[in-house]
């Protein structure tokens, strides 16, 4: 083998690994670790152990490796979760109204704000001095108090001379990191361009902490390549770049296995459903590249300027919680949970808890249902609820029913799951597949036992019902996940709201094609390529609903880790155009705008600043540089011809590394 890659992907429950060979295009060896959500290195470790255990020669392997590719869940994790650093926020040239307009307020609760004068207008001309006295004043009175500075200009994208003069004041008086809105999106939006930098701020700390942990292990290893990060529209930065961007990072998951998707199924055009532990993505690829969300990543409820390609998520996995609902029917998630079959396997003494649950007269109500805690360090301080029921968890699963003893436990067994500290393990699809025989990689007899308390738990099943009842209340199961699965196809792909059509939705994901006397079918016009862990027990059964085509590659477990490993390293530069007063333009490039007489001359020259951005960040993050790819986007006066009538143009230019 000349040379290979390394992908990890960090899911929800798993952390998988694949070695790959690049130039035979072929999986060389993979490997999962449970995915540490109190501290991603710990899994990430032991994946990047385990698939260099698995190609049979660690240490030939390890001096061959090109460079290690992680997609990783914590940018996404902290930003839905609401942890991360105390920082400040200086917003230069904002009125109140778009302050409150930017969500500052719910997405970073508690952090200082200061709206200073300064700021620029549509032509990147100065609409105020800046106020330099009252930021200085601001960073001397939170520099104690904060751990990175988030900064957002009115117009910046057009002019970034203010937002670059708050960076060195803070770093002169503070010392601590800033983020720019200017570096990190294009928009004019200046309110999302000033929660995309705060959220950015936020999270700093911890990537840094993850990609030093991450080289770590790969130094205990003996790989010396560089390590890379997959972004959210599905290209690779280095770990430095991501280091000062994390907020790039968002839905890096999903990315990464529609990349892996299309190289696993060797197609351009398909339709990529990813059923993980936690969530299906759905995302549509067409010649060869995913569709990027227009109006940027949406995370936590908080809509960023961060570019990520365009998917739905749903909150249907293998380790859905299973539940009941309504006039007893089943229904799954939206949390999620350790299959019972998972813990079955790695603490045997588990069975013999679910045995003796099963033969209990008194039927408890939290029977079948643990937690543990998890691999990591606990906060320092916590309050005194969740202390004192973390003290009472260890690694070895503990039966809910002996730790849950009112509403107050109950809440603060949740806020510890929040936080990645302990788990919850109960009865999911990973395991009705396990009753079924569609999946055997964990214990069968955990989660039959499981599946027979759920049972009891429904329908008050007499003590004797047996693997008839088991199988039987897992084939519901299966049918409800096939369901839900053909739903959110049905309502990725149309595009347009179903509201109305529910009969229709009804007939065709129930796979009985008909309503009344039509025939129905709701079918993908492109190939459906299912990836992820359930994808083999699940998708067969979409497909045959549907009537369309599914396609199942090998390797489909671990998508995501392998598309994380072929991804492309790519950089990126935006020039944008304005006009400047009758024929006359400006050109905006990331520093001090340029007047040019006329419009062929501007676009030219946004055109030739855009290449050359790209290629400059290119070899910053330590690519050959190779083909650089121009798009132009404008509005032009109507009925004009040429370049005369020009109003505004935005230059973008890609360039994609060299071999």
């Amino acid at each position: 083998m000349a040379s290979c890659v390394i992908g990890i992907d960090t899911g929800g429950t798993c952390t998988d690994a694949v070695l790959i060979d690049l130039a035979a295009r072929r999986v060389v060896a993979r490997a999962k670790a449970l995915t540490t959500r109190g501290d991603l290195a710990i899994g990430i470790a032991e994946a990047l152990g385990a698939v260099l255990a698995a190609s049979g020669d660690e240490a030939r392997i390890a001096g061959r490796v090109a460079h290690v590719a992680l997609s990783t869940t914590l940018a996404t994790n902290a930003i839905v979760e609401g942890h991360g650093a105390p920082i400040g926020i200086i917003l230069i040239g904002f009125d109140a109204a778009m302050a409150a307009r930017s969500g500052l307020a719910g997405a970073v609760p508690g952090a200082p704000v200061l709206c200073a004068a300064g700021g620029h207008d549509h032509a990147g001309n100065e609409a105020a001095p800046l106020d330099e006295d009252a930021v200085a004043g601001f960073l001397r009175d939170t520099a104690d108090a904060v751990a990175a500075y988030a900064v957002a200009a009115q117009y910046s994208v057009r002019n970034p001379a203010h937002e670059h003069r708050v960076r060195a004041c803070a770093e002169a008086i503070a010392g601590h990191p800033v983020t720019l809105s200017c570096e990190l999106a294009h928009a004019l939006d200046a309110p999302r361009r000033a929660l995309t930098a705060a959220l950015n701020a936020r999270i700093i700390g911890r990537i840094t902490a993850l990609i030093g942990a991450v080289q770590v292990a790969m130094a205990q290893h003996g790989i010396a390549a560089p390590l890379r990060i997959v972004k959210g529209d599905g290209t690779l930065a280095a770990a430095e770049l991501i280091a000062a961007r994390p907020i790039e990072t968002i839905l890096s998951g999903p990315a990464a296995s529609t990349i892996g998707a299309k190289f696993l199924s060797r197609r351009d055009d398909l339709v990529v459903a990813d059923i993980g532990g936690t969530t299906t993505d759905i995302a549509v690829l067409e010649g060869g590249w995913p569709r990027l969300d227009p109006a940027g990543a949406r995370v936590g409820g908080h809509r960023t300027l961060v570019p990520a390609i365009d998917l739905a998520s749903i909150a249907l996995g293998g380790d859905s919680e299973v539940a009941v609902g309504e006039g007893g029917r089943i229904i799954l998630g939206p949390g999620r949970v350790w299959p019972l079959a998972l813990l079955g396997a790695r603490f045997p003494g588990v069975i013999a808890v679910l045995a003796a649950q099963r033969v209990d007269a008194e039927g408890e109500t939290q029977a079948g249902r643990f937690a543990l805690r998890l691999p990591g360090t606990a906060p320092p301080s916590l309050p005194a609820p969740e202390a004192a029921l973390l003290a009472r968890l260890g690694p070895a699963p503990t039966a809910l029913g002996g730790v849950l003893r009112g509403p107050l436990a109950r809440r603060a067994l949740d806020r510890l799951e929040a936080r990645g500290l302990i788990a919850r393990a109960g009865f999911t699809p990973t395991d009705a597949a396990h009753v079924l025989g569609q999946q055997s990689n964990w214990s069968r007899e955990a989660a039959t036992l499981g599946a027979l308390l759920f049972a009891r738990s429904r329908r008050m099943l007499a003590d004797g019902a047996g693997e008839e009842a088991a199988r039987a209340l897992a084939a519901e199961v299966a049918a409800v996940v096939a369901d839900r699965s053909a739903r959110a196809l049905i309502g990725t792909l149309a595009g347009v709201p179903l509201d109305g059509a529910a009969a229709i939705v009804d007939a065709a994901a129930g796979g009985e094609g008909r309503l009344g006397g039509l025939a129905v079918r709701l079918a993908p016009i492109l190939p459906v390529v299912a990836v992820g862990g359930p994808a083999p027990w699940v998708y067969p059964e979409v497909g045959r609903r549907l009537g369309c085509e599914v396609v199942l590659p090998a390797d489909g477990a671990v998508a995501n880790a392998v598309g994380a490993a072929v991804a492309v390293l790519a950089a990126r530069a935006v020039v944008e155009v304005s006009s400047a007063g009758l024929g006359r333009y400006r050109v905006h490039p990331r520093g001090a705008p340029i007047d040019v007489a006329d419009a062929t001359a501007a676009l030219a020259l946004a055109r030739r600043l855009a290449r050359e951005a790209a290629v400059a960040g290119a070899r910053a993050a330590g690519m050959r540089p190779g083909p650089v790819a121009e798009h132009v986007a404008r509005i032009d006066l109507p009925d004009s011809r040429g370049d005369a009538g020009l109003i505004a143009a935005t230059v973008s230019a890609e360039c994609v590394a060299q071999g």
